[in-house]
């Protein structure tokens, strides 16, 4: 595909994350005629390209996240002889939790022609099988791994009302789900994707508690990805519940309008209310 003038072009492709089958004319057309092929996985690359019946006759070159900055440099030299410049990781869309970002903005600071080829990715498709609303949504790659890094990740999203969707390995997914029954509640919402598109797919909706509890049973195996419920809408408080904290500040020796005016405010009650209300406690 080289054009022999002008710069070539960056092609950021996703691949199957199981089903060969899955894969897209424009995937198979870009792995037969890409000038390079920067693979995640040079062997999963041939692998797919054998089992897509393609012949892969561009240079290939390997592209993990230990050499990708390394990689950088001769890619966008490629792009800017008029390469065509295929990347692909060994499931999904690159950039995304994969290999892909650094090359993506190195390009696009460099001004060289960048696109996609749209296609599965195990975000959407978790999402979509989960069964829980799925209109508005946070994406939070891999989940840390250490289990105080874990814990306090999980109280940043004990009230995020997005659904959210991780990756994680089947040997933490027992310790991360008994970590979000502690912090999240036992009966939180969500899914646990395993194998997806693949032969073994198995999709575990339920309670955190009940996961949990299958998690530890084990073992598991595969790749997973797991959505959780986003978090229901706090329950606005009552004007009675908030005279205490107005006495709190007067006691403290706030004005007893000042104090209203404040603890109004942060619940987002109305002023006139409350001060009736602290009012109406006081003796006569």
């Amino acid at each position: 595909m080289s054009s022999g003038s002008g710069p070539g072009r960056l092609v950021l492709a996703a691949t199957p994350l199981g089903d060969a089958r899955d894969a897209s004319q424009r995937l198979r057309d870009a792995m037969a005629t890409a000038d390079v092929v920067a693979a995640e996985d040079t062997r999963r690359l041939r692998s797919l390209a054998a089992a897509l019946g393609v012949a892969v006759t561009g240079r290939v070159i390997s592209h993990y996240d230990a050499v990708e900055a390394a990689r950088l440099p001769r890619l966008l030299d490629d792009v800017r002889a008029g390469r065509t410049v295929l990347v692909v990781t060994d499931a999904g869309m690159p950039a995304v939790s994969d290999p892909g970002y650094r090359l993506v903005a190195a390009a696009a600071a460099a001004d060289l022609p960048v696109t996609c080829l749209p296609g599965p990715s195990a975000v959407t498709t978790a999402l979509v099988l989960s069964g829980l609303p799925a209109e508005r949504f946070c994406f939070e790659g891999f989940a840390p791994r250490r289990d105080g890094e874990r814990r306090r990740w999980l109280a940043g999203l004990a009230t995020e009302p997005r659904a959210v969707v991780f990756f994680e390995s089947p040997h933490r997914l027992a310790d991360t789900l008994t970590a979000a029954v502690d912090v999240l509640g036992a009966e939180r919402a969500a899914a646990v994707c395993r194998e997806l598109t693949k032969t073994h797919e198995e999709v575990l909706r339920g309670p955190l508690d009940e996961l949990a509890g299958w998690a530890v049973e084990g073992p598991v195996r595969g790749e997973i990805t797991v959505v959780l419920a986003g978090a229901a809408p706090a329950e606005a408080p009552t004007v009675e519940s908030l005279v205490d904290a107005v006495q709190e500040r007067v006691a403290d020796g706030e004005r007893l309008k000042d104090a209203v005016a404040a603890v109004a405010e942060a619940a987002g009650v109305r002023k006139r209310e409350l001060y009736a209300a602290t009012l109406a406690t006081r003796p006569s």
